[in-house]
């Protein structure tokens, strides 16, 4: 009965394919030419899964993906070039392409693997680049490391062997400019020591999410949290749709849960929302700064990798930043970036401060916390000094900032710096930039500082030899600024005679200064 029951499925199943075989004998023509916004622009291809992109074309995800990988941007027929910082899925052109398949002699698209991807993009970037060697995209894509990769991939694939490894991580960020980082290192994280795999159940509705997060029984709330991190961790239309506000009042109610299992896993669902622009001012309003920062203050060094990693993206859009700082997420952050034993915590924490520190806001609550003089330790240890560099960059461009920078010594120190040897020219740039920005409106104080610790002579050096154009730049405006003001002093006043006169400095007329050298 048993040996029946199999051979009656076997007969079952060759059956199908000669149903579909059927159209394989028409000819070619028989398959009509898909229109031309069917067609990926980089592959030539029908899309399976076609996203808008910033500029507005249309292109298969996983070639957007793969350009961004490896840093390619292609030109395409139009002479145009196209923006990958926001991608957004084309549902109504799918749908489009879907239809127009069924009505072919032919199966329907399935979305490009990335690795596929990756092959032909990388192939054509050496092709239109000469300057661009098959060694420089191999280096590339070991930069990038197999994280993003898997993340970037369709399939929820899950990373082999040392995926998160501290020294991956932290050597990525040393190679990565700060200012280009988007995405919180934590999201790279492919596996998780309190995730567990889930079966495959398709998508699942927001009220199915919403009943476990708020069910009274644990093992549910935590099959909702896991459930919610996995499906939005690679599918952008799910970040999209289940950022709304009753899935995230669930959520943010688990955030602090005393359950290391459930905490991780919904501040790591909560990254993967907050990777969608549009979605980060509603995370925000819908008041998850200060569980977030509740957890930054807790005990589990997992989940305060996220919550560092979800300050950051967050702090990526500017209506954010003056509100994260008020809600008390500065302090925390800094004790992350000095303290914690996570390479990704830190890098994610100063990542987040640097982005914070550009409004004046919370540049004036960093400097009355004493940043300044730790972040300048900071680079003296050698620990993260590109980051701290940026960061203080930032506090110059404020007034308490330069002179708090100033009563520490940062002008000599600064100098003193530029005589060694850098790791790196963004680094030096760094550098460079902070002097830059403590010269701002060209103080006494700071003449007399730069004056004293030899600046002139090492920014000179800088200009000359300088691998950077910014860097040299920079340099030139401050010793423009200090030659100028070297001229003006030239010509010896009797300050003295000045105030005796009464005259304030700003106020001197030619005749007056001309009393004041006659009467010495």
């Amino acid at each position: 009965m048993g040996s029946g029951k199999h051979r009656w499925k076997i007969s079952i199943y060759r059956k199908t394919p000669v149903t579909f075989s059927q159209p394989e004998p028409k000819n070619v023509s028989d398959v009509a030419k898909p229109p031309a916004e069917f067609v990926c622009p980089i592959s030539g291809s029908l899309m399976g899964d076609p996203v808008i992109v910033s500029t507005g074309q249309t292109f298969e995800r996983a070639y957007v993906t793969a350009c961004t990988t490896i840093g390619y941007t292609p030109t395409l027929n139009d002479g145009s070039t196209p923006d990958f910082s926001v991608i957004i899925p084309n549902l109504a052109l799918k749908a489009s392409i879907l239809n127009w398949a069924r009505a072919q002699p032919t199966d329907p698209p399935d979305p490009v693997r990335l690795s596929d991807a990756l092959k032909l993009v990388t192939s054509a970037a050496m092709m239109t680049n000469s300057s661009t060697s098959s060694g420089e995209l191999v280096r590339r894509l070991k930069e990038v490391g197999p994280a993003a990769l898997v993340h970037a991939d369709s399939e929820l694939t899950r990373g082999v062997g040392g995926l998160d490894s501290p020294g991956e991580s932290s050597g990525s960020f040393r190679r990565t400019p700060l200012v280009l980082a988007t995405r919180p290192s934590c999201y790279s994280s492919g596996s998780s020591s309190s995730e567990f795999e889930m079966g495959e159940s398709g998508t699942c509705e927001e009220e199915v999410f919403v009943g476990r997060m708020r069910s009274p029984h644990v093992f549910e709330q935590e099959e909702g949290v896991v459930a919610l991190r996995k499906i939005t961790r690679s599918s952008v239309e799910s970040r999209l749709s289940l950022c709304i506000p009753r899935l995230l009042s669930a959520l943010r109610s688990l955030i602090t849960s005393k359950y290391t299992d459930i905490q991780v896993n919904s501040v790591a669902a909560l990254v993967n929302l907050s990777l969608e622009k549009i979605n980060k001012v509603k995370i925000v309003r819908a008041g998850f700064v200060p569980p977030l920062v509740d957890v930054l203050r807790g005990r589990f060094p997992e989940a305060q990798e996220h919550a560092c990693g979800s300050l950051f993206s967050l702090a990526l859009d500017d209506e954010n930043k003056t509100a994260i700082g008020v809600l008390g997420a500065l302090q925390p952050l800094i004790h992350m970036m000095l303290r914690s034993e996570s390479e990704r915590a830190k890098h994610d924490a100063a990542l987040a401060l640097y982005h914070l520190s550009l409004v004046q806001s919370n540049r004036s609550k960093l400097v009355k916390l004493g940043s300044v003089q730790l972040f300048l330790n900071m680079v003296k240890s050698g620990q993260m000094p590109g980051r701290a560099l940026l960061i203080l960059c930032n506090l110059g461009a404020s007034s308490e900032g330069r002179a708090a920078m100033l009563d520490a010594g940062a002008v000599a120190f600064f100098v003193e710096l530029l005589k060694g040897e850098f790791d790196s020219e963004s680094t030096r740039e760094s550098c460079v930039a902070a002097i830059c920005s403590l010269s701002h409106g060209g103080g006494l104080r700071f003449r007399g500082l730069a004056k004293a610790a030899g600046a002139m002579e090492v920014l000179k050096e800088v200009v000359e030899k300088s691998g950077r154009e910014r860097a040299r730049d920079k340099a030139r405006r401050v010793l423009e600024m200090l030659k100028a003001r070297e001229e003006e002093e030239e010509e010896e006043v009797d300050w003295e005679k000045v105030l005796e006169f009464g005259f304030l400095s700003k106020t001197l007329t030619p005749q007056a200064v001309q009393t004041c050298r006659n009467s010495k």
